[in-house]
């Protein structure tokens, strides 16, 4: 798939909100004594692209797995347009699946393994083959075997299977984790413009942060089974609406202190802060300073802190600074402006960005 077809690609409709294509209603499941799903409820409107995120353990491929029907909830309900597919076998659900592993047939040839499921006459057969493979820009490679491709490669054959039944929803499951870094930026890129063009809801699992927030319209954050937040990339972000989900996506510098008048008071220090009105002198507060909202100065008028790091980065200078109180500081700037003034040893001023700053709400109850 070279990125020139896809930059011709139209726009993707916009999701369609009058009801779910996709719902999930409150699903749990067990094994043994671990909860693996706790009560999960989300919803995907029609078109729309979300993924579930979370490290090893969290959930989220077992939750994958119970809505393609290869798991059954111990309770709860999965919803496809306002049908109950709980209890239907997978082949029923209008839903295409991509394994972590491809599980694409070793002794079959592409175009075997994409026609596997493919019912009907063999002409139409071919032709709904020879249509995937064009979509998918594998033509050169319908009589070559599974041993014969790269992950890239293999990662598109599969694909094309989960698309030859024309699905209604697409499920992914790490698709790209046994992909080298470049190869995944570059296939999710032509994933996500694939997907448009189709217009098809997808459901995507992954552990990178980094995939999840290039790749989505929305991103649900699991842990222990739950989700602890959904919402836009640019809200979990931006909006962390848990210490846990702040910490989980992106690097942050969270400081937690007491409601001072302008900011939050934390180990002798005052960091700048937009309080919400109405909020009480002395109240406990977790605040998160992304390290890109982190000013640096050298003429004073800030908090005093010492570079301890600088890692060049190319975009931009990665500096870890040390506080008197032996806090450590985490302070993004751009590599064109930070040129050569931060070494090892030089003492700078943070200025936090207060109206950059998020306030993180406590931690669910267990």
């Amino acid at each position: 798939m070279n990125d020139a077809s896809f930059t011709r690609a139209p726009a993707r409709p916009a999701p369609q909100e009058s009801r779910p294509h996709l719902a999930v209603r409150a699903v749990s499941k067990a094994y043994e004594r671990h909860r693996a799903v706790d009560a999960v409820s989300f919803d995907l409107a029609k078109g729309e692209f979300v993924t579930l995120l979370g490290d090893s353990g969290c959930g989220k491929t077992t939750l994958l797995r119970i809505i393609a029907g290869f798991a059954r909830p111990d309770a709860g309900q999965v919803l496809r347009e306002g049908e109950d597919v709980t209890h239907m076998a997978p082949a029923r659900r209008r839903m295409g699946f991509v394994f972590q592993s491809y599980a694409l047939f070793p002794t079959k040839t592409v175009a075997q393994n994409i026609g596997f499921a493919l019912a009907g006459p063999r002409a139409a057969r071919a032709r709904r083959i020879e249509e995937l493979a064009h979509l998918v820009e594998i033509d050169a490679l319908l009589e070559r075997y599974p041993h014969e491709l790269s992950g890239g490669q293999q990662q598109r054959v599969a694909l094309a299977r989960a698309l030859a039944s024309d699905p209604e929803v697409l499920l992914l499951d790490e698709p790209m984790s046994a992909l080298d870094a470049r190869i995944r930026v570059k296939l999710r890129g032509e994933l996500r413009a694939l997907v448009d063009r189709l217009g098809i809801t997808t459901l995507y699992v992954t552990h990178d942060q980094e995939e999840a927030l290039a790749l989505s319209d929305r991103v649900a954050v699991m842990r222990h089974g739950r989700i602890e937040q959904i919402g836009s990339p640019a809200d979990v972000y931006h909006r962390p609406a848990t210490r846990f989900v702040a910490g989980f996506i992106g690097l942050s510098n969270l400081i937690e202190g007491r409601a001072v008048a302008g900011g939050i008071e934390a180990e002798g220090v005052v960091w700048p802060l937009a309080l919400p009105a109405g909020m009480a002198p002395g109240a406990a507060l977790t605040v998160v300073y992304r390290p890109e909202h982190v000013g640096l100065a050298t003429d004073g008028g800030g908090i005093p802190a010492t570079v301890e790091s600088v890692t060049f980065l190319g975009a931009h200078v990665r500096l870890t600074l040390r506080l008197a109180s032996g806090r450590a500081v985490i302070a993004d700037r751009p590599s064109f402006e930070a040129g050569g003034q931060w070494r090892r040893g030089t003492v700078a001023w943070l200025r936090p960005d207060p109206l950059r700053a998020a306030l993180v709400g406590p931690e669910p109850a267990s």
